[in-house]
Parts: C-alpha cells; sequence; structure tokens
C-alpha cells in the first residue's frame, strides 16, 4: 500500500495463544484431501494456521459485501511493458537473485504449467483506468544495480529510500525509462529499514522530482530472514510462542525461509503499484495516506477455503515443500491471493471452486 504498511504486522496477545494452544491440541495439524486426477506427486493441504484473532483480515474468501474496492480515476500501469528496473542493496547471492528473478520473469511466461504465475498475474490485467486500458500482461527486467557497497548505510529509512534510488539512476549504466516502468528496490538481510518488522514488510510510493528528477512508481521489500521471518516470512517460520503447541511452518518452495517469504511480499507490492500506481487509483477506503489495497484485502490467502487465520488449501509436492503456483524453469512459489474486480473476491490460480 501507500507509503504505509505491506501489510499489518500480526501482533499477538496471550488469550489468542491460549485459543490457539487448545485448538491445536483437539484437531489434527493438516487435512489431506483426495487429490485425483492430480498427478500423484502432488497432493493438496490445508494446513491448520491460527486461528480468527490471529491477524486483522479484511476480506475472507468468497465474501464481499464488507468491501468496497473503488476506483479513484488514477492510472493504472498499462504502458507495455512494465519494466521493472532492480536495485539489489547490499550483499545479494547470485542464488538469491535467482530465484527472485525467475519469479519475476514468471509474471509474463506462459511456458509454466497451471496454477502458474503468469494465471495469477491475469487478475492485475483486469484492472482498467479510465481510459479502459488494462493493467499490462507483459512484465520484464529492464535493468539492474547493485549497490555493494551500501551507498546509504545499513540502516535506511523511507527518505533515504529515494536517495538509494537516485544513486542507482546516476550510476552508469543503468538507463532508466521514467515514463514507463518502477523501481523494485530488494534490501539484504543485514538492512534495517524504517519500520521494518514493527510495522511493515515492503511498502509502495512513487520518487519525488526534488530527490530523484522525476516522478516513478518504485517498490521495497526487505529481506526478513535474520531480522523477523516470523512475521515477514510466515507461514514459512512461525512465531516462537507456537512452538510446540500451533502448527508447524510450511517448508519453502525453494528451500529459503527469507527468500520464499519475501516473494510473496514482492507479489504483494507489485499487484498494488500496478493497479495503483500514484496512490489515486484502485483502493478501498476514505484515506488516501492509509488506503486499502488488492493485495491488503487478501493478506493472508493463499488458496481455497481460506479465512479467519487459515491460509487455505495449498500444494505439496512429493519433497515436502508447499506451494501455490509453478513459474519458470521449474519453479514454485506460494503467493498470497489478490482481489478480483470480477469476482469481488480474493482469487488466485490455485482455487478449486
Amino acid at each position: 500500500m501507500s507509503p504505509q504498511t505491506h501489510f499489518f504486522v500480526p501482533i499477538f496477545f496471550l488469550i489468542f495463544l491460549t485459543a490457539t494452544l487448545t485448538y491445536a491440541s483437539t484437531t489434527p495439524k493438516t487435512q489431506t484431501l483426495n487429490t485425483n486426477p492430480n498427478p500423484p506427486q502432488i497432493q493438496y493441504i490445508n494446513p491448520k494456521l491460527p486461528l480468527k484473532a490471529f491477524r486483522s483480515s479484511k476480506k475472507y474468501e468468497g465474501s464481499s459485501n464488507l468491501v468496497h474496492l473503488r476506483y479513484h480515476m488514477g492510472p493504472v500501469l498499462s504502458s507495455s511493458p512494465i519494466n521493472i528496473y532492480l536495485i539489489w542493496y547490499g550483499n545479494w547471492p547470485n542464488s538469491h537473485k535467482q530465484t527472485i528473478k525467475h519469479f519475476l520473469l514468471s509474471l509474463s511466461s506462459t511456458s509454466a504449467p497451471s496454477p502458474s504465475v503468469s494465471d495469477w498475474w491475469q487478475t492485475l490485467s483486469l484492472y482498467t483506468d479510465q481510459t479502459g486500458a488494462n493493467v499490462s500482461r507483459t512484465v520484464l527486467i529492464a535493468g539492474e544495480h547493485s549497490d555493494l557497497r551500501y551507498s546509504h548505510g545499513t540502516q535506511l529509512t523511507r527518505l533515504s529510500m529515494q536517495q538509494v534510488i537516485s544513486n542507482a539512476v546516476k550510476s552508469a549504466p543503468f538507463p532508466v525509462d521514467h515514463k514507463n516502468g518502477m523501481f523494485l528496490i530488494l534490501t539484504s538481510q543485514d538492512v534495517t529499514v524504517q519500520d521494518f518488522c514493527r510495522a511493515v514488510c515492503g511498502f509502495h510510493y512513487f520518487t519525488f522530482p526534488s530527490m530523484v528528477g522525476y516522478t516513478m512508481p518504485y517498490a521495497w521489500i526487505g529481506n526478513s530472514a535474520k531480522q523477523c521471518p516470523e512475521v515477514c516470512a510466515y507461514p514459512f517460520a512461525i512465531p516462537g510462542y507456537m512452538a510446540g503447541g500451533g502448527p508447524g511452518a510450511l517448508t519453502p518452495p525453494n528451500g529459503d525461509v527469507g527468500i520464499d517469504g519475501m516473494i510473496s511480499v514482492i507479489a504483494h507490492e507489485l499487484a498494488e503499484l500496478s493497479s495503483n500506481p500514484l496512490v489515486n487509483a484502485w483502493y478501498a477506503g476514505e484515506d488516501p495516506t492509509a488506503p486499502t489495497e488488492i493485495g491488503d484485502l487478501c493478506e493472508g490467502l493463499y488458496g481455497s477455503g481460506g479465512g479467519g487465520g487459515y491460509i487455505g488449501q495449498v500444494m505439496k509436492g512429493r519433497d515436502g515443500m508447499s506451494f501455490n503456483m509453478n513459474g519458470i524453469r521449474n519453479r514454485r512459489f506460494l503467493v498470497q491471493w489478490i482481489w478480483s474486480p470480477v469476482l469481488h473476491a480474493c482469487t488466485g490460480p490455485n482455487k478449486l471452486d
């Protein structure tokens, strides 16, 4: 969402702990469904995640009477392709970069089997501006810049994030078409950011001409692996108080809690940035400084039957990795659902109904 939170970071109370432990002691942690005619190496599971009180969900899968998403006449990212200009801030192993880039390249690819990342992005293409132009189906990585020297230190603020962008723009070679695209700033696990973990896992906004030279949408997402995985990489990591009595953490599909958790946050921010790039297009609520956007409406939902603290039906491979969509090069990802302007409900490519 706009310069506010990627999502509301859950605040856990002892009363919730008592309810969760009681519930966990009387019910199985997972339910396995008959998946025929699905491939035998895949099964659907419904992890028993925390109760309704665990998070402040604004939307349960299948209900829509309390949601008032409105269009406020602003632009969407309709230019094709949507150019992503990646800024890797800090120390990034190549393996981590490749996983994230494979996800970004999967947004437009039609080569991955269903349910796919491109199927997920297709919901984004349903959003239009006042001229009827849709969010573009084509997304490209148009450029990359590595800030290996931590140009603005290891402690960033929201304002210094724009300085990081300005520094990247002035670094050659990093040509940017500022009329067609977005910046995506990713900070490594040793970088702290204002409100990170405490209130946000990522956010999006737009650059100031006084600092960058022009207005262009951008999103920031941090790697929470060493700072708060139980908050920003949930459900691949769980709060310590739940150990032994609550639900178990899911196994990340690409083998890295921080990166796999980060990818879902990246998806969340890209969805909101594309449908509300200047904070005057698609959102619910009356306050543009604190809008409820299409990712916020579906926070915590990853499959059918989700809501009230449950992520819903997701898939688990023979290797035990949990996921809900496929990407290029046999990659698998677990990405939250988003709000459909046609269905007036949260949806994803792995929905069962």
